[in-house]
């Protein structure tokens, strides 16, 4: 009996105008992941501290952009944010997580923001000419 493996992207596409990751797996399914949301669900330490009651909620990056993207061996790749925060490094995994569960992560962190008193800012598009 052959064990299932965890889906692999075949396709890895930022554009830097909408601010948005297209990630394709070998399973067929494909996401469209914004980088506030790649930051604000970041798998690093400093976001999602050592469990889950030491978790730090992102804010303010609405307008974060992704500098560069690198392979991290051959099961992740490491996401450089325009903010600085480049600890991160999303597994496969953790990448179809998010895209399976965008929905549910973004209403869930809305709420999380809300409680905290917090609130998401307009976003800036930039329009290139």
């Amino acid at each position: 009996m052959s064990k299932k493996h965890d889906p692999i992207p075949t396709e890895l596409n930022y554009d830097g105008n909408t601010r948005m990751l297209k990630v394709s797996f070998d399973d067929g399914k494909s996401f469209d992941m914004s980088a506030e949301y790649l930051r604000v669900f970041s798998p690093s330490a400093e976001v999602q501290g050592h469990s889950p009651a030491s978790a730090k909620l992102q804010y303010g990056k609405e307008n974060v952009k992704i500098d560069k993207i690198e392979a991290t061996g051959n099961y992740a790749v490491t996401i450089f944010f325009d903010d600085g925060h480049d600890s991160g490094i999303f597994s496969w995994s953790w990448l179809y997580g998010l895209g399976i569960n965008q929905d549910a992560n973004w209403q869930d962190y809305l709420e999380r923001l809300k409680a905290a008193g917090k609130e998401r800012k307009a976003t800036q598009v930039v329009q290139l000419q």
